[in-house]
């Protein structure tokens, strides 16, 4: 097994010397999500784990630019680990990424990471990263072996600062409520096990102080409030933490919000919790950023 894993990493660590010699387009001020999974491994066993971290890119030294984890969380097998005190830095413009800091479960509070990407491939979507490291708990350390994408917002470039409400729009999509099919709607219940999109952008990054515009286009009504996310918790997936609420928004009808403070948000609908959008709200020097998946149904 011992031969198995070593030959498995090398050829993780190996693969962005033969794939691409190019590397990732990173800069100051952007938003980005760290996602992806692979294994834990120890003398005695071999885990499977995941990674899902929301990161913002701060100062720039020469070729290094250092970011801060907002949130997230890092698993092994069925326990989950949320984010303590983690930051890391973009090597040579985004060639590598390095990672370490702290992080906690309910179970083992004194938890540590040190893990070392290098860039594998990218395309318009985003960048491949093969990594490898340590997750270090109270009871023992893991060599981890992580296949993981970077994605970042496609930026609109604004000729003002000052940006009408209605020019940042976020349309709830119809049907989304039931999963993207039409049908009879039961209040926290997902009827299907669609793929799609249920906003018309899921991901955004805006500056402290922007105002957007939520658009129900939906057959039913919904409301938007922020929160933590309880990873692994099906029956109480978030808690509110009162920085976001809209109301009840009809079917139709439309409402704004107001990123007011600077962080890292989460929003959602409480009757219908796979609806949710990552909100990075942090200062740009130029320009505003707006995502979208790639899996949105027409409106």
């Amino acid at each position: 097994m011992k031969a198995a894993i070593t030959l498995l990493s090398l050829l993780v660590i190996s693969s962005g010397y033969f794939l691409n010699e190019s590397f990732a387009e990173v800069s100051e001020n952007q938003a980005f999500l760290l996602e992806g999974s692979g294994f834990a491994v120890t003398e005695e066993a071999i885990k499977i784990s995941e990674i899902d971290l929301g990161l913002s890119s701060q100062d720039q030294r020469g070729s290094t630019i250092n970011f801060v984890v907002e949130d997230g969380f890092i698993t092994l097998d069925d326990e989950d680990y949320v984010i303590s005190n983690l930051q890391g830095k973009f090597l040579r413009e985004g060639k590598y990424i390095r990672l370490n800091g702290d992080i906690e479960s309910s179970t083992d509070s004194d938890t540590s990471i040190s893990f070392f990407g290098r860039l594998v491939e990218e395309s318009k979507d985003g960048s491949v990263y093969g990594f490898t490291g340590r997750i270090t708990t109270s009871d023992d350390t893991y060599k981890i072996i992580y296949t993981t994408k970077l994605s970042t917002l496609s930026k609109i470039d604004s000729t003002s600062k000052s940006v009408a409400p209605n020019d940042l729009v976020v349309h709830i999509l119809k049907y989304s409520s039931t999963g993207g099919i039409s049908g009879d709607i039961v209040p926290g219940q997902q009827t299907t096990g669609s793929t799609l999109g249920f906003f018309s952008h899921d991901r955004i990054s805006v500056e402290p102080g922007t105002t957007i515009k939520i658009q129900n286009d939906d057959v039913v009504s919904h409301s938007i409030i922020s929160g933590k996310e309880n990873y692994g918790d099906r029956h109480n997936p978030f808690t509110p933490d009162d920085r976001i609420s809209t109301g009840i928004i009809e079917s139709g009808e439309s409402t704004t919000i107001t990123f007011d403070d600077a962080g890292f948000y989460r929003l959602y609908d409480p009757d219908y919790p796979w609806m949710k959008i990552v909100a990075y709200v942090f200062p740009a020097s130029d320009s505003l950023t707006f995502g979208t998946t790639g899996n949105q149904q027409g409106n």
